[in-house]
């Protein structure tokens, strides 16, 4: 109950209920679609909200509201969206079922938001057979983080279901605490602003809602001051005008007129009111027990506090707005708000809200409590229990504010700074670890400080100080926890590469550790790694190799993006592709959302290398709907892997320069390294050998792990293409120094075919083909045999070099490096023989999302099975394959499964 006027409030708004009307009427016909209409407290949201259910006949409306006072109770606004479809729950697959479950505190494990919201988003698809689903969401500036991202997530994926949402947010103010966006995700979807009346349609609503006369000076003076906003022309009459000129926020003077409607009320009233506005679920079965508590008389009281027209007492206890609300608390004295508190958690059952009522008892108090902080520590872990990291941080921090005991007070708020880490609340972390810095700390703690610090400054854009702190906590862990020490040098590593600024970083760390590292039991990554700084990749090889290999478990189940470069450096595909495989397994069997879109990027990489390139398009788009799912930018890197060797000048080029720009915005020094190398391959693919030739330059400056070896024979073949003599040796000796030393055919063939570009003995050619006839890498294979046969065609011999020229032909055509393909079938030109036409594949026509979804209904994937990966409901799947089939030209699955240019 917003207000006592709701109908009122709509006059002025035709065109705001026009488009409300088109939104339900667009969901009627099963095209789903979300709306967030902003504007300041008081302008009409609620109004339209209300609209909305009236006029949605035949639709099943559902509502949600956030709480001013709640937003630290993970999923507390969704469970209320979601309480009316709850009998649909036994309908779900028993994952969703349970992931609900857990969610909303019914059950105890630990999914995660994104497995959430794809059950949610099931739940209402179910609901929504019966009939439409209209999904009303009011103050969502105050939805608490957990449920705020599973609604953005749903309103992202309700485009081919009878579902419309709609959300009404208040702009970002002052009020909202300093969250950065509080509307969060919401802030991306489609908005409608909602501004204030005209004049004359202000007239008109004071005139129809003003119960006695106006003079014409009061009737200006009451539209002046309320600059259009309907609640103000509603509530200022109350004071008569005569006020003097205010000049503080509309919704303030509203607030301020909500209070003034407390003058005069019995102390019993106010105090009734005041436990009112301190619980949030408006729940009577909790209302009028803690009045009784007060020894207060729940007919006499609540009738005085209903004469005021703040609340209403029924089914549910409701304000006539958040922000009378929001009055009546700050009205109080703050002993009463205690009060308040207090006989609301004596209230509050222990074993059915065990969250809540440690809320209360830790507003209750004035001071430290140490069984006030130790529930709160519970409700912390029962908070993460349920996928609730945000608010798990609110209760720790809580419940380091109420600590009593110092040393106490430093580990919960050493712990709650994680916890705000992992909710990706960096600023206030930032803020909360600053309030240790004073304090008695050991030297494992200080250590604990740094490493924080370190993780703040690795996801800080331009930040550089994260290699600093991580080194300064190994140096001081080398003597009580040497083990501990050692991992810190490498947690910098994976840090480093994860977040993208590698680059640098690996010089840095090994001087470090060079220097101050603790020895270790035995010979173990860190060890091989100062060894390859020092003494070159011969020496290093071996001890690698046996780093990766692990002692019990492979490395790569404790640092697969460290895992991931070094078998780039050692020229392993294989190795690569056992990491691939152990990611995509494990991120699947988890559910972790960052193993999974790593385990993706890296199944894109091995695609773009092996020549698949259907299987990297599809991976691109399964590790892109995760990221929307999660609310992240894509990952970059891997697009531009694919990019540089289909070769399509145009769209790589557009692809490499937004990637320079985003890498200098974030400080990504890795993603620019790897838009050097995609660059040298789009060139050398295109002939543009002086572009290719700056380019790879620039990529094997920095010296990267990986990146810097696999830019060399790009190098090789751009410095031969220019004539540079020198610079293609030079680059051709640091090549074979890593491969003779890796042992590969993959790394053997390659130097092979680059040994060739510089000698023209036509044995290293021969070598080539050999060594990668063994080798994943198709695409490099298919460069062995073009290089060759341009080698044989130039020497005269045409009959030998056309068997190497149709081979190399063949194969980037199979796989769509059409760069190279060119440059294939000009060469089979020159030597007087025709390349055969491509017949066109289906990524050439399908989007990487279609493309995705066809590979796995061709295998055999049902919808339900190929939306749970796309986080999509089946009927929009559905949706999806209708237009691969209009596309593809076939008509069912089964010719789907027999299309050859899925190549599957």
């Amino acid at each position: 109950m917003k207000s006592a006027h709701p109908h009122g409030q709509l006059i002025g708004r035709q065109a705001e209920m026009t488009r409300i009307d088109e939104l339900t009427g667009a969901a009627r016909e099963g095209l789903g679609v979300a709306l967030v209409l902003r504007g300041e407290a008081g302008i009409g949201k609620s109004a339209l909200l209300d609209h909305a259910r009236r006029t949605a006949s035949g639709f099943l409306a559902v509502r949600a509201s956030g709480a001013e006072y709640e937003r630290e109770l993970p999923f507390a606004a969704l469970h209320q969206l979601c309480v009316p479809m709850l009998r649909h729950l036994a309908e779900l697959p028993a994952p969703h079922r349970e992931v609900l479950r857990n969610a909303f505190g019914l059950a105890t494990s630990a999914p995660d938001v994104f497995r959430i919201g794809v059950a949610t988003l099931e739940l209402l698809s179910r609901a929504a057979r019966e009939r439409p689903l209209l999904c009303l969401i009011d103050d969502a500036q105050w939805l608490d983080t957990a449920s705020s991202k599973v609604l953005t997530f749903l309103a992202r994926r309700i485009s081919c279901e009878p579902v419309a949402m709609m959300f009404a947010l208040r702009p970002h103010r002052a009020e909202t605490e300093g969250r950065r966006g509080a509307g969060g995700g919401l802030d991306e979807l489609p908005g409608l602003l909602v501004g204030g009346l005209s004049d004359t349609d202000a007239r008109t609503l004071l005139a129809a809602q003003s119960h006695a006369p106006l003079d014409d000076q009061v009737r200006r003076r009451i539209t002046a001051e309320a600059r259009g906003n309907p609640l103000a022309l509603l509530e200022l009459p109350r004071s008569g005008g005569f006020a003097p000129p205010d000049t503080s926020s509309v919704p303030t003077r509203i607030e301020r007129g909500f209070r003034a409607r407390l003058a005069g009320l019995p102390d019993g009233a106010r105090l009734l009111l005041t436990v009112a506005s301190a619980d949030p679920t408006g729940d009577p079965g909790l209302l009028w027990p803690a009045a009784r508590l007060l020894d207060l008389d729940p007919r006499t009281v609540g009738e005085a506090a209903a004469a005021t027209g703040l609340v209403e007492f029924s089914t549910r206890v409701r304000f006539c707005h958040p922000l009378a609300r929001s009055a009546v608390y700050r009205a109080a004295e703050a002993e009463q708000r205690r009060t308040a508190h207090r006989v609301l958690a004596e209230v509050t059952d222990p074993a059915v809200d065990p969250d809540r009522r440690a809320w209360h008892r830790a507003q209750a108090g004035a001071g430290p409590d140490e069984d006030v902080a130790a529930e709160l520590e519970r409700s912390a872990a029962r908070a993460r229990s349920r996928g609730g990291v945000a608010a798990a941080a609110a209760f720790l921090e809580r419940a380091a504010a109420l600590s009593v005991d110092t040393a106490k007070r430093t580990e919960r708020t050493l712990t709650a700074v994680r916890a705000k880490l992992d909710a990706g609340i960096t600023d206030t972390a930032v803020d909360l670890l600053s309030t240790v810095e004073n304090a008695p700390l050991d030297e494992l703690q200080h250590a604990r400080v740094d490493l924080l610090r370190g993780r703040i400054a690795f996801v800080r854009h331009n930040d550089g100080d994260g290699p600093m702190f991580m080194l300064r906590a190994a140096q001081r862990l080398s003597g009580p926890d040497p083990q501990w020490s050692r991992d810190c040098f490498l947690d910098a590593l994976e840090m480093s590469l994860v977040v993208g600024r590698a680059t640098g970083v690996m010089d840095r760390v090994l001087a470090a550790a060079r220097s101050t590292a603790p020895p270790s039991r035995s010979p173990d990554v860190l060890d091989a790694l100062i060894r390859l700084g020092t003494d070159g990749h011969r020496a290093a090889v071996p001890l690698i190799r046996g780093a990766l290999d692990g002692d019990g478990a492979p490395m790569w189940t404790r640092r697969p993006a460290l895992a991931v470069v070094l078998a780039g450096e050692l020229w392993d595909p294989h190795t690569h592709a056992a990491i691939t495989e152990w990611l995509m397994r494990t991120g699947r069997e988890s559910g972790s959302p960052l193993v999974l879109r790593l385990g993706l990027a890296q199944l894109t990489s091995w695609a773009v290398l092996s020549g698949d390139l259907g299987q990297a398009m599809a991976a691109i788009a399964e590790e892109e709907a995760i990221a929307d799912a999660v609310g992240g930018p894509p990952v970059t890197y891997h697009r531009l892997q694919l990019a540089a060797l289909r070769g399509r000048r145009q769209e790589a080029l557009r692809l490499f320069e937004s990637a320079t720009e985003a890498a200098a915005v974030s400080g990504a020094g890795q993603l620019i390294a790897n838009t050097h190398w995609a660059a040298a391959v789009l060139h050398n693919g295109l002939g543009e050998y002086p572009a290719a030739l700056t380019a790879a330059r620039q990529a094997v400056a920095n010296g990267d792990l990986f990146l810097a070896g696999f830019s060399l024979p790009e190098l090789v073949e751009a410095a031969v293409g220019c004539g540079e003599h020198d610079a293609a040796v030079s680059a051709l000796d640091a090549l074979t120094e890593r491969t003779d030393a890796s042992g590969t055919s993959s790394g053997l063939g390659i130097a092979a075919y680059a040994r060739g570009l510089v000698t023209g003995v036509e044995d290293h050619y021969r070598e080539a083909v050999e060594h990668l006839e063994k080798s994943p890498m198709v695409p490099y294979r298919a460069r062995a045999h073009l290089l060759y046969g341009q080698w044989l065609r130039r020497e005269g011999r045409r009959r030998d070099c056309r068997r190497h020229l149709r081979t190399a032909h063949e194969l980037l055509s199979e796989a769509g490096v059409e760069a190279f393909a060119r440059r294939a079938a000009d060469e089979l030109r020159a030597s007087g023989e025709k390349a055969p036409g491509r017949s066109g594949s289906a990524y050439d026509r399908l989007t990487a999302q279609e493309l995705y979804i066809a590979r796995l209904v061709a295998t055999g994937a049902t919808s339900k099975e190929v939306a749970s990966r796309l986080f999509l409901s089946p009927r929009t799947i559905d949706a999806h394959l209708r237009s691969i089939f209009r596309k593809l030209g076939v008509t069912s699955r089964r010719q789907l499964r027999d299309h050859p240019g899925l190549g599957l």
